[in-house]
């Protein structure tokens, strides 16, 4: 079968099949409306991400405005899962649950979430620096910025995924952090996560093609410590096996014909901190 395949809507929400979609102008504005919505989300959580407030607090607020846009949050029910977004401090390099724990100053914690907008997924994640955060950590979630957007140059026709996670690999190790493995960004639209898989460490010139069409998200998770990492008995959070910090920034993206456009930018400005 070809690699890649330009699919219905209907046809691409029915199956995860290993075929690369290929969108057009349809899924590109669904993407936006839904990516805006993920931003502007990520944008009011600013104010309220300070010490002493509990990550439920977070989660209620993200259900919220979810619900109020019209929405609805793709995390509530997904496989078990019982909340609106994913809360991550410190060294929880993703899927952290959101619960009665109260941010304490000097935390970093990555708030990810998932609006879906007509069908369509906006999936994007951001750090937020709690108080008085020490210059180490303020580094890491520079740094880990920095690679999510040098990979986002990457991604342009005629690149392969490889060229994405090279420039991801290269510019973390190059502060002597680690990328961690064991998780990978993903093609989305009107499946929550669908082909390719987009890893964020790797070699130059592998992996599949880019063509106009594709959606997917870019997400790396990026570690002061080692690269490994293990899943909670929750089934859920995962945390650095070390217990170094981690960071990670997602964007959601779509290829163009001479290059990509972010669906998940901050209509403030706000996609990185300090906010």
């Amino acid at each position: 079968m070809n690699q890649y395949a330009v699919v219905t809507a209907e046809e691409a929400y029915q199956s995860r099949d290993g075929v690369i979609k290929l969108h057009g102008e349809e899924g590109f504005a669904g993407m936006r409306a839904a990516g805006r919505l993920a931003a502007e989300i990520l944008d009011a959580l600013v104010p309220h991400v300070v010490p002493g407030v509990t990550t439920q607090e977070i989660d209620d607020i993200v259900r919220e405005m979810t619900i109020r846009a019209g929405g609805v949050p793709a995390t509530l029910g997904y496989r078990g899962y019982t909340h609106s977004c994913c809360t991550s401090i410190n060294h929880v390099i993703c899927h952290g649950i959101p619960s009665d724990k109260k941010l304490r100053d000097g935390d970093i914690v990555n708030i990810d979430v998932t609006p879906i907008i007509d069908g369509w997924h906006g999936d994007t994640s951001r750090m937020y620096l709690v108080g008085d955060v020490p210059v180490k950590a303020k580094r890491l979630v520079e740094v880990t910025y920095e690679c999510l957007m040098l990979g986002i140059e990457q991604a342009k026709p005629g690149n392969r995924i490889g060229d994405i996670a090279h420039a991801i690999q290269s510019h973390a190790e190059g502060h002597r952090y680690s990328v961690v493995r064991e998780f990978c960004g993903h093609g989305l639209g009107r499946l929550f996560h669908d082909a390719p898989e987009v890893v964020h460490a790797g070699k130059p010139g592998t992996g599949p093609l880019l063509k106009p069409g594709m959606i997917f998200t870019i997400e790396p998770m990026i570690n002061i410590g080692k690269p490994h990492g293990k899943v909670l008995e929750d089934g859920w959070t995962a945390v650095t096996r070390d217990r170094s910090l981690s960071a990670q920034f997602e964007h959601s993206i779509g290829i163009t014909e001479d290059g990509c456009e972010i669906f998940t930018a901050s209509p403030k400005g706000l996609d990185k901190p300090p906010y």
